[in-house]
């Protein structure tokens, strides 16, 4: 595959501009999945199954209605450009939730208050980065 989002052993933690003190579940809107729920609720029902490339894959080939047939060919194009990471993805830009990617680079989020997030957040053999801020300064 060409340019991963995966990271591995990393903690992205939530934007400097998301005040919540409290995570949010992310719902849909006008009966529509999201960005948002669609992330949360493949990440939240399945810790550490998934990637980073295949949480984001799965979006771009759910809303391209892209059939089994194509997928490998699709995936390839799909990552032969650089793809925005989960860094920006709306749960910890916006709804307070943590992503921690485990050293194969499988996924789970915790809640800004949680017990969890706080323990990622401190571990220092982690690598930390900040999800985007969701407005600039």
């Amino acid at each position: 595959m060409g340019k991963s989002t995966n990271y591995y052993n990393t903690f992205i933690e939530v934007s400097e501009d998301c005040f919540l003190e409290k995570a949010e579940i992310p719902i849909e809107r006008a009966s529509k999945e999201t960005i948002a729920t669609i992330q949360f609720y493949r990440i939240k029902e399945n810790p550490y199954i998934y990637t980073s490339d295949e949480i984001i894959f799965h979006i771009y080939a759910s809303k391209n209605e892209i059939g089994a047939d194509d997928i490998e060919e699709e995936k390839t194009q799909f990552f032969s450009k650089g793809q925005p990471c989960l860094r920006c993805s709306p749960l910890p830009k916006r709804y307070g939730w943590g992503i921690h990617y485990n050293a194969e680079g499988r996924i789970a989020i915790y809640a800004i208050e949680s017990d969890e997030y706080s323990k990622l957040k401190a571990d220092t053999t982690l690598k930390h980065l900040k999800a985007m801020r969701s407005s600039r300064k």
